[in-house]
């Protein structure tokens, strides 16, 4: 339920309402816009007396909301959430890439694709240290070590960094990690999400590859539930019949959720396509629709790399990407 407050309201009379609301046993959610300000309202509402709320005289109007998740709707908060990251901002018409390679393997690597992607226009650096893989025989990542080396990477090129957390018990590592990313598979892993909640820092949620947008949304809301508000969408493709691609890259997904939520939305093309002869055009197909952010696999040796090489970008391919990227952006601020 949310609660449309006339412009006319005093800053005391909002707090008393806010006041009543919690003291009736609902979490309240205060959105002020330039023109309208919204109380959100999360709980068992049914027991409120929309009569009554309506009656009072700085109240606009009341609407109850269908949709289960509440705190990423856009209905609570109309305005754009802008997500500040090491000096970046992404969300409300910013836009950033985040590149890197899909597993931190030693410390040139690192190093030398960080500094390429950040020369071409990337803004935060991302790298596995933990992996997760289908096959437990299969490269599962440096874990601390790569953790380190990332930071190693930050210090020398100044870009924040983003890497995926597989455990709650691992959390203390991750402790100078600028943005935590949860995977498609611990999408609904609800008891980490619950943990990232209480987390002071950014969350990039991914879509799990068989999960509706619905679902997505309320993982997000799993998280927000807790207390951390700072979430990024990613979109990384979904499991079809196709079987030229690893993915099926659902770029539908970019216009329908800025609908449903104020959360950024960020598009992955690596895991989506699987192909990196195809990254470019699924990457600036993804800006044109209005994404706020791409992640890019980088790697400065895909043929010998430890994981996802098939899908990685030279830095020189990067580099190419980067300057369409710009170009698509320019068309896009004239529209």
């Amino acid at each position: 339920m949310i609660a449309v407050i006339k412009p006319e309201a005093t800053e005391q009379q909002i707090e008393g309402l806010v006041s009543w609301f919690q003291a009736r046993g609902l979490k309240t959610h205060l959105s002020e816009g330039e023109f309208q300000t919204i109380i959100g309202l999360i709980g068992d509402t049914s027991k409120v007396d929309v009569d009554l709320v309506e009656g009072l005289d700085i109240v606009e109007s009341v609407k109850r909301i269908s949709e289960p998740f509440k705190s990423a709707n856009r209905k609570f908060h109309p305005r754009d959430t802008v997500i500040e990251i090491g000096g970046y901002k992404i969300g409300g018409g910013n836009f950033q890439v985040i590149a890197g390679p899909c597993s931190v393997e030693s410390p040139d690597q690192i190093i030398s694709v960080a500094e390429s992607v950040k020369a071409s226009g990337a803004a935060l650096l991302r790298g596995g240290a933990f992996k997760p893989r289908t096959s437990p025989y299969a490269f599962q990542g440096l874990r601390s070590e790569g953790i380190e080396l990332l930071l190693e990477a930050k210090a020398r090129t100044g870009m924040p960094i983003v890497t995926e957390i597989m455990n709650a018990v691992h959390l203390p590592l991750f402790e100078h990690v600028d943005v935590i990313q949860v995977g498609a598979r611990n999408m609904q892993n609800f008891e980490l999400l619950k943990e990232l909640g209480q987390v002071k820092k950014p969350i990039l949620l991914k879509r799990g590859y068989a999960n509706t947008l619905q679902e997505l949304l309320m993982s997000a809301e799993y998280i927000m539930a807790e207390g951390n508000k700072d979430i990024i969408l990613c979109e990384r493709g979904i499991r079809t019949f196709e079987t030229y691609t690893r993915n099926t890259l659902d770029l539908s997904a970019v216009p329908v959720l800025r609908d449903l939520t104020h959360l950024p939305v960020i598009i992955d093309p690596s895991h989506a396509i699987g192909v990196s002869r195809y990254v470019k055009s699924l990457a600036l197909a993804a800006v044109a629709c209005g994404a706020d952010g791409l992640i890019i696999e980088v790697h400065n040796d895909p043929q010998n790399a430890a994981c996802d090489g098939a899908q990685s970008l030279t830095p020189e391919q990067f580099a190419d990407l980067a300057e369409g990227i710009r170009r698509i952006r320019k068309v896009i601020e004239t529209l």
